[in-house]
């Protein structure tokens, strides 16, 4: 399953509209987790094409590398790519010291890397739930952290941008996903205050359902019945949430930490969302 089958593969990416102004993000440097493939590539893209130099890590070496002319025919004047397992804290150390000696400086920092499986809670192994923790929390807080402590140390701002999910009414298949989701959205609201002090901003934009290479990991029937999950009645795509982080990082964010901004069509205060098969209790009701 390709991205060209969700309609947007590089070529889409890079002939998408643009919302900002040109050398929006000259001399600035932005870097995205998971840049190799859907929302982090989307993300690193727009990025590009707003003249950031750029930072892209991942633990899929080829994916990046396929990636990286790409951001240099979009206008980012300088691609630094370094594999990165965030889940192993002295790699995390590794990818700042290389983004210092390259860059001097790093000015965003988008924790897009994560990722989850669906299952029924009851039937997650220990080792599964503490997979998808340490990838989605404990990898996000290190990569924060990592960041954070150079600004502080160098006198310089910086703005954070976590993407986490929509937690707030529960998301049935992925409780280990929800659980660290959740977790960093409230830990970025602590943080953005103790970080205020050190000119740090602190976000977090929860994707719904976004129509991405993400899409592989559910089933065809769970995938029919994505566009029920807001009550827009349909799916979005990368671009909603590349923009969202923009937004946020930009001036336009200047006056923003803290925040949880949801890119869902509303599927917080509606909507049917199931990763796995809906139980028949659901749909038939409870037998009397």
């Amino acid at each position: 399953m390709s991205e060209q089958q969700f309609g947007w593969d590089d070529a889409a990416l890079a002939a998408a509209p643009r919302l900002f102004e040109a050398g929006l993000f000259d001399g600035q440097v932005a870097m995205v987790s998971g840049a190799g493939s859907g929302i982090g590539k989307a993300i690193a893209f727009l990025y590009a094409r707003l003249g950031a130099r750029l930072v892209i890590c991942g633990r899929d070496r080829a994916k990046l590398d396929a990636c990286e002319p790409w951001l240099r025919k979009l206008g980012s004047p300088d691609v630094l790519v370094r594999p990165t397992d965030i889940r192993r804290s002295a790699e995390v150390d590794g990818l700042l010291d290389a983004t210092y000696a390259h860059f001097g400086r790093l000015d965003v920092q988008v924790n897009n890397a994560g990722g989850q499986f669906p299952k029924a809670a009851l039937d997650i192994s220990p080792n599964g739930w503490k997979a998808v923790i340490d990838n989605n929390l404990n990898g996000t807080w290190s990569m924060m952290r990592a960041a954070a402590r150079r600004w502080r140390d160098t006198g310089t701002p910086g703005s954070i941008v976590n993407i986490v999910l929509t937690f707030q009414r529960g998301f049935p298949g992925v409780a280990h996903s929800c659980a660290a989701r959740a977790a960093v959205t409230y830990l970025s609201k602590t943080v953005a205050v103790e970080w205020a002090q050190h000119h740090i901003r602190v976000n977090c934009i929860a994707p719904g359902v976004i129509e991405s290479t993400g899409f592989k990991q559910y089933s065809d029937e769970a995938r029919a019945q994505f566009p029920r999950a807001n009550p827009m009645l349909r799916q979005g795509d990368v671009q909603d949430i590349a923009h969202a982080v923009v937004y946020l990082t930009a001036p336009s964010g200047k006056f923003i930490t803290g925040e949880l901004l949801n890119v869902d069509g509303g599927g917080v205060l509606w909507g049917d969302l199931w990763t796995i098969p809906k139980p028949a209790y659901f749909s038939q009701g409870q037998a009397q």
